[in-house]
């Protein structure tokens, strides 16, 4: 199966790399540039171009030009796919969560006994 082929995979892989995720939760406060993406990491910018392009092909981020300015901005609905995906989860999650609780609930009250 290619990257290509699946949006899922290609989203689960852009979010793969923390630095990607800092991407993403940057432009959650608005457009910037590749530049002012790149400020808080001690990387190049063409390696911050690179994890763009990635995030860029996943579909969770759109360029947009303005004059010689290219501005990244956050596109929702690849990570609503994902959350839609893990929603089928949630039910076996929380039991699993539920049933360990009560677990370390029975321990504690077995060692305090």
């Amino acid at each position: 199966m290619t990257v290509d082929a699946d949006p899922l995979t290609a989203t689960f892989a852009a979010l793969a790399d923390p630095t990607r995720r800092a991407i993403l939760a940057r432009l959650t406060r608005g457009e910037a540039t590749v530049g002012q993406l790149a400020e808080p990491f001690d990387v190049s910018l063409p390696a911050i171009s690179k994890h763009v392009k990635v995030l860029q092909k996943a579909g969770l981020i759109e360029q947009t030009r303005r004059a010689q300015w290219r501005s990244c901005r956050l596109r929702p609905e690849p990570l609503r796919d994902l959350a839609t995906w893990m929603e089928q989860y949630r039910d076996f999650l929380g039991d699993s969560l539920d049933r360990l609780d009560q677990y370390l609930t029975d321990l504690q009250k077995g060692d305090r006994s």
